[in-house]
């Protein structure tokens, strides 16, 4: 589908009212892959929840994603059994394009997912259907972050999941809280212009459809929901987080040049784009600057120390030391932008965090040449001697990177400021 008649269908959404009704309210898919532990407990849960506590029509759809156990044909037996569940079988794997799949051939009004774990309550299903089913929002999302929800699950995966919600605040400007919560719901009528230009297959599917509903003026409704980790989860967490952040650059570069066109479908200004092209007088010259980026400096470094800590045990040190850097440069970047030289909204975002970013690739080198340089001095360094040494390589390359922020990834930052208030 081509970006001119993706615009043409935006004419089909119109207000924000539903669809014209069909005969299944919502279509449920459970994308699963090696799953034959956890399906039939959870088809039949869910099922039961469906027939005797929800009041609108649903069905059940398990995708398997090339599944080489026994999945699918369980997921054939429980077809068989169950009024209201279907299978359907993809060749390929990937959670994502499981989803694309049966969504874009759903013939219900909302089309939503689950993890097969149900690790959400699922009370929280008629609540996050409500904003759509009232035509009030979009996408309705679970949320594990917001304020009320009562999540079960260990510190590592809390902290990672915070991290990665706040690279994609900084690096995207995005305004909603969990990106990759398992139980989400779109409008189809929506999902059906938005999912052509959805190209991850995998875990970052998620993130893309949320970042570019929000880029297209929809509402996207936030549900806190209790949420309990499944300690058999088969996330492979560093594998993830590589490919997420490879989605991340993706997409930012992709909307920054203008080669990924997100039609408007809704309001052109929801909460994350407020304040497009807004910018504000910096304050206090350079002594104002060094102080405000100091501050930032402080809460960055110790956002650093307590992420490499966690980090270290699972990734080793140099792995534990880039994957934190670059979650808190990221963040640096986008709050030195606004805080500390007065730059507001999206103009030229894009440029100035692929800057900072190799301002990021500077520091990276000071840090992880520092830890080279102890581990050959010192094979089993201590762990106060490892935090000590990168502390100060840290404080080095902060000092290069204030220099390389004034003098070139926000440069022109002020006299375009200026231009703007003549």
């Amino acid at each position: 589908m081509t970006s001119d008649s993706l615009l043409r269908d935006t004419a089909e959404l119109g207000g924000r009212c539903p669809s014209a009704p069909s005969a299944t309210t919502v279509d449920i898919v459970i994308p699963v892959r090696n799953e034959e532990r956890d399906l039939g407990p959870s088809v039949r849960r869910l099922h039961a929840f469906l027939r005797d506590q929800f009041p609108f029509s649903a069905r059940i759809t398990i995708a398997d994603n090339a599944s080489d156990d026994g999945t699918w044909p369980l997921a054939l037996v429980l077809a068989a059994e169950l009024d209201g569940v279907r299978a359907v079988r993809l060749e390929r794997p990937g959670r994502g394009g499981a989803l694309r799949s049966v969504w874009s051939g759903s013939d219900a009004a909302i089309v939503a997912y689950m993890d097969v774990d149900l690790s959400t309550d699922l009370n929280a299903l008629l609540p996050l259907l409500a904003p759509l089913l009232s035509g009030h929002s979009d996408v309705a999302i679970g949320t594990r972050l917001g304020r009320g929800a009562r999540v079960i699950r260990g510190p590592r995966r809390e902290v990672i999941s915070r991290c990665y919600n706040v690279l994609l605040h900084a690096a995207l400007g995005t305004g909603f809280t969990d990106a990759q919560c398992g139980f989400k719901a779109v409008r189809a009528d929506a999902a059906r212009v938005l999912l052509p230009l959805i190209t991850d297959t995998g875990w970052f599917f998620d993130t893309e459809l949320l970042v570019l509903a929000e880029r297209a003026g929809l509402r996207i409704a936030e549900v806190p929901v209790d949420w309990i980790d499944d300690s058999d989860s088969r996330v492979r967490l560093l594998a993830t987080a590589v490919a997420d952040l490879r989605g991340i650059v993706r997409l930012g570069s992709g909307l920054a040049r203008g080669t990924i066109r997100v039609p408007v479908l809704g309001d052109p200004s929801p909460r994350g784009l407020a304040g497009r092209g807004e910018r504000s007088a910096p304050r206090g010259g350079l002594a104002g600057q060094l102080a405000r980026f100091a501050v930032v400096g402080v809460a960055s470094t110790v956002a650093y120390v307590l992420l490499f800590l966690l980090l270290r045990g699972g990734l080793g040190a140099q792995g534990a030391n880039a994957v934190s850097l670059l979650v808190t440069a990221v963040a640096n970047t986008a709050i030195n932008r606004r805080v500390t030289f007065g730059i507001r909204g999206r103009a030229q975002a894009g440029r100035h965090q692929v800057r900072g970013l190799i301002a990021f690739g500077i520091g990276l080198a000071m840090t992880s040449g520092a830890l080279a340089v102890l581990h050959h001095a010192d094979p089993r360094p201590g762990r106060f001697t490892e935090i000590s040494v990168l502390v100060a390589a840290n404080l080095l390359a902060t000092i290069v990177r204030f220099g390389l922020f004034r003098s070139w990834v926000f440069r022109g930052g002020s006299h375009h400021l200026n231009r703007k208030s003549q």
